[in-house]
């Protein structure tokens, strides 16, 4: 007979499989937090898996109603053969996570099923705050948080610094599946074709796009800053190394220029711990700053921040009046 902890524990294997730059962030967090988040995560590649690993999109979509299925009749308490699903439900009667959080993410998942592109960046918006913006609502949950008339647009934002991101940084592998997640109205704006996107002819015209696409990163980035006064002493740990994380992913997009439209950008393992340290260590301001920097600059930076007697700016001192 299945047990809870053997259903977190398969959850858990999930997150080691996947080799997911998300796994070391969990491990700062205390076991009933980290089990928690691991069992969000895995729910989330179970979903991703079922569309991206399916024959043909009929198979898929069967595959993903009958998860979504099984998902409510967990939540309305009738149980489930999925050892994840019961997991999840579990971390969500917990935790609060408000169940439509969980609704709202597998819509995500189908909508990669029911479309191929957007027209405009609003449009994409939708699809990234069910995709991701519901992760980030059931993971502020799980980690704790204070005002929540700021908490929760950051944490919407917080999903969609991180989803654009991934969006940028897959643009190649996505056009391989027939999919361009940049808004069409977008490439019209710049002067680019979408058939010379797929073909890979990329001119120069492709420049201001990858610049306007970036710019929406940015300004994500910095609105999910805000979560660092209000999430909760574990929340903000976690938080910190997640962004620092992504935020030098995002950085390496940045640094390829046109070359995300025909390569995936791959930033180096040992780099983004090392940011994910440093974020967490410093603050998401100053490693904004670092992260900016040419490679010798940090370190000068970095011999700063280290040297006796320096402190950060007090903007970015993390306040301790915080949840628990």
């Amino acid at each position: 007979m299945s047990t809870l902890p053997a259903d977190h524990a398969a959850c858990a294997a999930v997150l080691a499989r996947s080799g997911s730059s998300f796994a070391l962030p969990i491990r700062l967090l205390p076991e009933a937090k980290r089990r928690g988040t691991t069992a969000l995560y895995a729910f989330c590649r179970l979903a991703d898996d079922i569309v991206d690993d399916a024959a043909d999109p009929a198979a898929a979509r069967v595959a993903l109603e009958a998860f979504a299925a099984d998902l409510s009749a967990a939540l309305a308490g009738n149980g489930s053969s999925e050892p994840v699903i019961r997991a999840v439900v579990d971390t969500a009667r917990r935790h609060a996570v408000p169940p439509q959080s969980l609704i709202d993410i597998l819509d995500g998942v189908r909508m990669d099923l029911d479309r191929s592109s957007y027209e405009s960046f609003a449009d994409l918006e939708g699809y990234c705050s069910r995709v991701a913006g519901a992760v980030g609502i059931a993971s502020i949950h799980v980690w704790g948080f204070r005002q929540p008339r700021e908490t929760l647009p950051a944490a919407h934002a917080c999903g969609l610094a991180f989803q654009l991101t991934n969006i940028l940084r897959d643009i190649p592998e996505d056009l391989a599946r027939g999919r361009i997640y940049l808004p069409l109205a977008d490439l019209r704006d710049c002067g680019c074709d979408p058939d010379d996107l797929r073909a890979g002819r990329i001119g120069p015209e492709f420049a201001r796009l990858a610049a306007v696409s970036a710019g929406r990163a940015e300004d994500a980035f910095r609105r999910a800053e805000t979560l660092d006064r209000t999430l909760s002493t574990d929340g903000r740990i976690v938080f910190r190394a997640m962004l620092g994380g992504y935020r030098t992913m995002f950085a390496a997009v940045r640094r390829a220029g046109t070359g995300i439209f025909t390569s995936r950008v791959r930033p180096r393992g040992p780099r983004l711990a090392a940011a994910a340290i440093a974020t967490v260590l410093a603050g998401p301001w100053l490693a904004r700053q670092w992260l900016a920097r040419p490679w010798l600059s940090r370190q000068r930076l970095a011999r700063q921040w280290t040297s006796p007697g320096s402190r950060p700016p007090a903007r970015n001192v993390a306040r301790s009046s915080v949840a628990p």
